[in-house]
């Protein structure tokens, strides 16, 4: 059966006047929605501001102050008489009162500083909100005032909420009847849209689901139809063109997985510009060196997106050139040092890709270059010092000093000290390495650093002494245990004293200390380590040589390191192990003058509960 287009448009009438009534209908339960929302809340507002009034006196009477009975009972009170729930509540959010809750259960409720109409009273002064209660499970309407009962004394939040379920109920009976009678109507012009255009869209239809789901899916699917027609014709053409079209998805779709694998796998960044040298694609590499997203770049011209000249220009030079570059930029920000491989990928149109860039990350291989420079450097320059010394000392001797007895003794007794200097020099390098290569393993037995401090002074008073050096201990006797090598952490307190007496000069004070550490910004949370000092009254580190002072060989003042015989790995030594406490050590100003040298080791895991439980106890 054929239908004229006057049937078609009547039935797409048909169909507008249908989604006209539905609108018609949501519009209309919305809009007697919010007017029955706006009369309810204009009513509870009322009844919040009689509450709010109504606790005012329990507040301003000094003679009677209020008690929690007593605002309890006002609000059972104020309640029952008006109807709804009330609640106060305090400004950290503890329930004072609430004629919904139970005497014995009032203080089991939980906090409410988050609920939405207390925040915003806390704010603003006022605050509303509309949701399921936690107590009741009903939805239900809450109205807050921020009052404020005398000068000086904390502000208090008066609730007030009332359930909605009068006004749900007919809410819902009239949506319900609207919904019915629009859903009878959209049944009959269901019923009637569907016998229409049967006879007229049913070979359309199959084939426009045909592409569909050719469309959504990896699998070939065939218009089956007996028509001989432009329809059927239409159909057969279909399906030689999602065979073809089948085949070359999946070729595309193998390739791009491939492609995928290999950029995504790979740590180099991978960089595609088109021929404007705006970005197409970036790979997952290139994202964190460049700490962009896919998303943010692609489209964006180059120059725009990573503001770094000396990369614009080789951008610049491979896409007017055509032929492949290489270039090293250094990031301002992150300092990291790139690597480029440019070559040109050939296209010249717009979104080809017309130049591939691979970004190679050798900021760790320039930062072990210069260390494995400077490291040859120092130490060819310490052992070239005492060698030097050997050999000029050794030459006169053959010269003829070794028949001079006491300049023989002498020249000896220099080559000596300066042997064991050398061998010293080499003993810390061995104890260095042993310690960053992990050969060295520290125990982690539970120890008391007053111990650990009586050890080392005992060794370095008889120096210290010599010097007419004062010692001065501070050390707090609740400490509780630290977890670490007894034997590591004298080494590590005997190197900072050694430092302190050479670099103080006679009759200076050295002070050893040990506190508990606490937590940045908090005088009384504890950290979970304690803090071990040492400080002098010598000459003092300058502030711009401080963060150096722990590298091998690092001197501030060369001459005067020489001449007290240091080799210059000491402090290279504790900062390793420090580090391997789990710990941290670094140097601070001493004032007025001299240093101080803080080492914060983590408590032993039993002490740090055992300290947690004791701080509790006494709070």
């Amino acid at each position: 059966m054929t239908w004229s287009i006057r049937w078609k448009v009547a039935f797409g009438t048909l169909v507008a006047v249908a989604c006209g009534l539905l609108i018609t209908g949501v519009m209309t339960v919305h809009s007697l929605e919010r007017r029955y929302v706006t009369q309810f809340g204009d009513e509870l507002e009322a009844k919040t501001k009689l509450v709010e009034y109504s606790f005012q006196p329990l507040f301003l009477s000094p003679s009677s102050p209020a008690t929690p009975s007593s605002l309890q009972e006002m609000a059972r009170d104020l309640g029952q008489r008006a109807s709804v729930r009330v609640t106060l509540i305090a400004a950290n959010g503890t329930v004072l009162a609430d004629s919904a809750v139970r005497d014995t259960d009032l203080y089991s409720v939980e906090n409410h500083r988050s609920r939405p109409e207390v925040q915003q009273a806390l704010s603003t002064g006022h605050g509303e909100d509309i949701r399921p209660s936690h107590t009741t499970g009903e939805r239900t309407m809450y109205r807050a005032i921020l009052m404020r009962p005398s000068q000086g004394a904390s502000p208090l939040v008066v609730r007030v909420s009332l359930p909605m379920l009068v006004m749900d109920r007919e809410i819902a009976e009239l949506r319900q009847r609207l919904f019915l009678a629009l859903g009878i109507a959209f049944l009959v012009a269901l019923t009637l849209s569907v016998w229409l255009a049967h006879s007229i869209t049913k070979p359309l239809s199959d084939i426009a689901s045909a592409a569909r789901r050719l469309g959504s899916s990896n699998q070939v699917f065939h218009v089956r139809t007996t028509a001989q027609d432009e329809v059927g014709l239409l159909a057969s053409t279909l399906n030689h063109m999602a065979d073809q079209l089948h085949a070359k998805i999946e070729e595309l779709s193998e390739d791009r997985s491939q492609l995928l694998a290999v950029l995504t796998s790979m740590v180099e960044g991978v960089m595609v510009l088109d021929s404007r040298g705006h970005v197409l694609q970036i790979n997952p590499a290139l994202e964190r060196m460049f700490c962009i997203s896919r998303v943010e770049a692609r489209g964006r011209p180059c120059a725009e997106l990573f503001r770094h000249q000396q990369l614009t220009d080789l951008v610049t030079s491979i896409l007017r050139s055509r032929t492949h570059h290489q270039d090293e930029i250094v990031l301002p920000l992150s300092g990291r040092c790139l690597q480029i491989e440019a070559s040109p990928a050939g296209g010249e149109r717009e979104n080809e890709a017309s130049a591939v860039l691979v970004f190679h990350d050798m900021t760790e291989l320039r930062r072990l270059e210069k260390i494995r420079k400077d490291f040859v450097a120092n130490v060819s320059h310490e052992l070239r010092t005492p060698l030097t010394s050997i050999k000029g000392y050794v030459e006169a001797l053959l010269d003829g000093a070794k028949d001079d007895p006491s300049a023989s003794t002498t020249f000896l007794e220099i080559i000596l000290k300066q042997s064991d200097r050398l061998n010293l020099i080499i003993e810390d390098l061995l104890e260095l390495s042993k310690i960053e290569s992990g050969d060295v393993s520290l125990k982690e037995d539970p120890l008391q650093l007053r111990s650990v401090i009586d050890r080392t002074l005992a060794m370095i008073k008889p120096i210290a002494d010599k010097n007419r050096h004062r010692l001065v201990t501070v050390i707090d006797p609740s400490l509780p245990p630290v977890a670490g090598d007894e034997g590591r952490l004298v080494q590590v307190l005997t190197n900072l004293l050694d430092n302190a007496v050479k670099y103080t000069p006679a009759g200076g004070t050295i002070t050893i200390g040990a506190k508990l550490a606490y937590s940045v910004g908090s005088a009384e949370q504890p950290a979970g380590a304690i803090e071990l000092s040492v400080a002098d009254t010598g000459i003092g580190i300058p502030e711009e040589d401080r963060p150096r002072v722990f590298e091998r060989f690092y001197r501030v003042d060369k001459a005067r390191s020489r001449e007290l015989g240091g080799t210059g790995l000491g402090l290279a030594i504790v900062k390793h192990i420090v580090e391997g406490h789990g710990g941290q050590v670094w140097v601070e100003g001493n004032h007025p003058q001299g240093s101080r040298f803080v080492v914060r080791l983590p408590l032993s895991t039993t002490a740090g509960s055992l300290h947690h439980v004791s701080e509790a106890s006494k709070a």
